[in-house]
């Protein structure tokens, strides 16, 4: 492809809706456009590596057995109500209707929709185990779409779903996945972790994210280098160490605390640390108004909370809610007499001895507070794990970091089968609902996370696994007709070879086309200068500072070279 046809529209100033480096490099390289808020056309560029990860994808996924299929992205409300999801998904779900009045939704996820095929299609235990999947484009409509293509309102998902006989046959088709995810990552040159994760909207019980670490993740993990423990830290539960001696219960005492509602002017009100002081926070969980306790310098697990509750909606209560609550503003909330549909009490609190607390009445916190004695709750882990606690798996020392997702796989067991009367008849005839799986990859996500792992001050540097193109040639005089006939002798011989060739022909000085190929990231570029009378040219990895010069002829040796270390064929 000559650069003077390619549509790559390129950008040197930052544009600012720009957060983070790799929405910042997909619009600067030309690689998208913005439409509106979290929707985006995809140009030449962007479609390129789209397409070579779909390719790596596809190869894997058909590796490990299942099929590709493509289902319609516009879903039929009832198969949503069937599941009992229709409401249950919440507001993110894009809902509309037909001429006829006929409820549709444009497609958050698919577990329904392969539900009903399977149910349709399966009859007998001959018919599986089997493994379909899709890459198709799902439409979620975020709140507050941000980082580009991280969180968007439509994203481009391979999702594939296993129906087994048996819960051994789901591990079998579990771990096909896994090892295929494995096998999808490392070809695209990811440094990341399978870690232990909540199912969310998505139900079943085993879950594993696969986690990009990168500084601009919207996750939280905990890592542990003893043993090797990984998990989201929405997911990992909190060791308490239980307390050997506490100090004697004293008198509960109420005392008048004007002006501090906050844990930082408690702090200093009392002149103690914020580890004294257990602080109650209101929720409204549906339709229920739930009071959760924690340490005041611990956080709500909210998904923790979620779970237990087996709620749709969690959310902060608004003020009106907090005064019917505690009849105080808010900042004085406390257990003692909350007005709570739920008091949930975090198990770290029950080791707190005459520890402060809102006294649910304004200008007035609770001293020498004690649970049994004052109050009682539902008791549970509701915190997230920090790096002063344990690792939960070995009790070693832990870690947390940011991280990207790129993959989640389920064990989704019998949730919508069940649900959805997708059932098949075993070897005596009995029937009995078809155990699922469930695995998906963010096309578009990974896009980002190799950019934010691969990217330095002048633009990306894409793995070739990934690269929209693997070479790109500069004749540094498109008008020097011995530079200009020896760039496309090169072209030619490096595309018969296979490799997908840029030759930036363009009237322009070589500064600016330097600039486009580091902007871009192309791996290999190919120089033809004055040294070409010498028959020299410089050849320089994207990746690396230093170029150095060979002969015309020893081109093709060092392109075949990269490309065996980089682990791609010609």
């Amino acid at each position: 492809m000559k650069v003077s046809n390619l549509f790559m529209p390129t950008m040197r100033e930052v544009p600012k809706e720009a957060e983070i480096p790799s929405y910042e490099l997909m619009l600067r390289a030309g690689l998208m456009r913005k439409m509106a808020s979290g929707v985006f056309n995809y140009l030449p560029l962007g479609c390129r590596v789209l397409s070579k990860i779909e390719a790596i994808v596809r190869e894997e996924m058909d590796r490990a057995g299942a099929q590709e299929i493509l289902c319609s992205a516009l879903i039929p409300s009832e198969l949503w109500k069937e599941s009992g999801r229709w409401e249950a998904f919440g507001p993110e779900m894009f809902k509309l209707r037909d001429r006829n009045e006929r409820e549709f939704c444009l497609g958050p996820t698919h577990e329904e929709v392969f539900t009903d095929l399977i149910r349709n299609e399966i009859k007998s235990y001959k018919d599986l185990p089997l493994n379909l999947y899709q890459i198709q484009t799902k439409y979620r409509d975020e709140i507050r779409p941000r980082f580009g293509v991280m969180r968007s309102k439509e994203f481009v998902m391979k999702d594939a779903y296993s129906f087994d006989t048996t819960e051994e046959g789901l591990d079998v088709s579990f771990n096909k996945m896994y090892d295929a995810y494995c096998r999808i990552f490392d070809r695209l040159k990811l440094n990341y972790s399978a870690v232990e994760a909540d199912s969310g909207a998505i139900g079943g019980t085993g879950s594993k994210e696969f986690m990009v670490k990168s500084d601009v993740g919207e996750d939280d993990v905990v890592f542990c280098n003893s043993c090797g423990y990984a998990a989201n830290v929405e997911k990992a539960p909190v060791v308490i160490n239980k307390c050997s001696e506490n100090e004697g219960l004293k008198a509960l005492e109420k005392v008048e605390t004007p002006h501090a509602k906050t844990i930082e002017d408690l702090v200093g009100f009392f002149n103690t640390t914020s580890d004294k002081f257990a602080k109650t926070l209101i929720y409204k969980a549906d339709d229920m108004v739930v009071a959760v306790m924690v340490r005041g310098d611990r956080e709500v697990n909210e998904i923790k909370v979620k779970n237990l509750l087996n709620v749709i909606d969690l959310e902060l209560a608004d003020e009106k809610t907090v005064q019917e609550a505690t009849s105080a503003i808010v900042g004085f909330a406390g257990p003692i007499g909350i007005k709570a549909d739920r008091l949930l009490v975090d198990a770290e609190v029950l080791n707190m001895t005459n520890m402060i607390v809102g006294a649910n009445e304004t200008g007035y916190h609770y001293i020498n507070v004690n649970y049994e004695r004052d109050f009682k709750g539902t008791v549970g882990d509701f915190r997230n794990i920090t790096e002063n606690d344990v690792c939960p798996k070995c009790g070693g020392k832990i870690e947390v970091k940011r991280g990207i997702e790129v993959g989640h796989i389920f064990k989704l067991g019998t949730k919508y089968s069940k649900a959805m009367n997708a059932n098949f008849v075993d070897e005596k005839g009995e029937e009995h609902p078809i155990i699922m799986g469930c695995y998906g990859i963010g096309i578009n996500r990974t896009i980002a996370a190799i950019i934010e792992q691969n990217h330095d001050e002048k633009g990306i540097i894409w793995p070739l696994s990934s690269a929209p193109y693997q070479v790109i040639i500069v004749p540094v005089q498109i008008k020097d007709e011995l530079q200009r006939k020896t760039a496309e002798k090169i072209y030619d011989k490096l595309t018969k070879m296979g490799v997908e060739v840029l030759i930036d022909d363009r009237d322009e000085r070589a500064g600016v086309k330097f600039n486009d190929a580091d902007l871009i990231g192309i791996p290999v570029r190919i120089t033809v200068g004055k040294k070409i009378k010498d028959n020299i040219v410089e050849f320089k990895l994207r990746r690396d500072k230093d170029l150095k010069e060979i002969k015309v002829d020893e081109i093709t040796e060092n392109v075949i070279n990269f490309f065996k270390e980089e682990g791609v064929n010609l």
